[in-house]
């Protein structure tokens, strides 16, 4: 069994009215951890912090996370698990040590876009009481690198979306790197620790939410740091089929109306897949052909991973 350990507390005596929840694997969360600083609502006491490390297995990195912890104004926890447990089931251990009413999910590569975050989040709560409420991602801090330049360019296509878009699909644009949720909802639809490695588990997670739930879609950004290198991005699609052949088996009412689904479906009938596949994968990795070129393969390469789970 993995067992936990908490490296760092900092309580307040009573609960507080909003948890901050934050995974993070071999990647330092620093940044974040210093601009919640920053932000006014969080000199307040009525907001902590709770962070799990989950498996990095670095002990410098977890001496960086607790020397800025002990620096800054907010109640916090640092846990650290000494295997990887996976996304969902690291979530599911931040949410069993928080005591607050709400928990809000923001993930260690992101970044608040307004000095106010926090405050408009408590806003929210006060004024809407919402059992689940996704706050957007938008690119404003992030790297304009050439090295990262296809992945800015399929984000800016299908992530960074505004709130009165968001809510024609609700379920669809739901990502637990900004995600504000009621403790009762999670209580009864916690994350599926079956889904493994990377992707889907967060739209997973709201497509069973929405059946019972209203989602609310509000404009209060952050910046998504971790732009990764179109080689990444491609290891990432590889590993997730898995976790969308999951998705499809257990909610193919909903995602059977996804563009994404559309073109899966219809590269699965063409012949040859295995021979074409791979150069659309080529294109898309190739770094001196137009950025729009090279979206369009790596979106294609995907659909046709996807094709063997539908």
């Amino acid at each position: 069994m993995i067992q936990p350990q908490i490296q760092f507390r900092r309580d307040r005596p009573e609960p507080t009215r909003l948890s901050i929840l934050t995974p993070f694997y071999k990647e330092t969360p620093v940044a974040l951890l210093e601009a919640l600083g920053r932000d006014r609502a969080m000199r307040t006491g009525r907001v902590d912090v709770i962070l799990i490390d989950d498996g990095s297995g670095q002990p410098a990195l977890t001496g960086s996370v607790i020397s800025c912890l002990e620096a800054q104004p907010y109640p916090a926890t640092l846990i650290t698990l000494s295997e990887n447990a996976g996304r969902a089931a690291g979530r599911n251990r931040l949410m069993a040590a928080s005591r607050s009413r709400y928990f809000l999910f923001l993930d260690s590569d992101m970044l608040p876009d307004s000095p106010d975050f926090i405050q408009t989040w408590l806003d929210v709560m006060d004024q809407e009481c919402p059992p689940v409420a996704f706050g957007g991602i938008s690119l404003e801090q992030a790297s304009h690198d050439q090295a990262v330049a296809l992945h800015r360019a399929m984000a800016s296509h299908s992530d960074t979306v505004k709130a009165e878009v968001r809510r024609l699909s609700p379920e669809k644009y739901v990502f637990t790197s900004n995600l504000l949720v009621r403790h009762d909802i999670l209580a009864e639809e916690a994350f599926d620790p079956a889904f493994t490695g990377w992707g889907w588990e967060d739209v997973e997670w709201s497509m069973r939410v929405s059946r019972r739930w209203d989602i609310v879609h509000v404009d209060n950004p952050a910046t998504h740091l971790g732009l990764d290198s179109a080689e990444v991005l491609a290891a990432k699609y590889e590993q997730s089929v898995t976790n969308f052949a999951r998705v499809v088996a257990a909610h193919r009412d909903i995602v059977s109306a996804y563009p994404g689904y559309k073109a899966a479906r219809l590269l699965k009938m063409a012949p040859f897949r295995q021979l074409w596949r791979p150069m659309l994968k080529a294109v898309a990795l190739t770094s001196s052909l137009p950025v729009r070129l090279r979206a369009l393969s790596m979106r294609l390469y995907r659909a046709a991973l996807y094709a063997e789970a539908v």
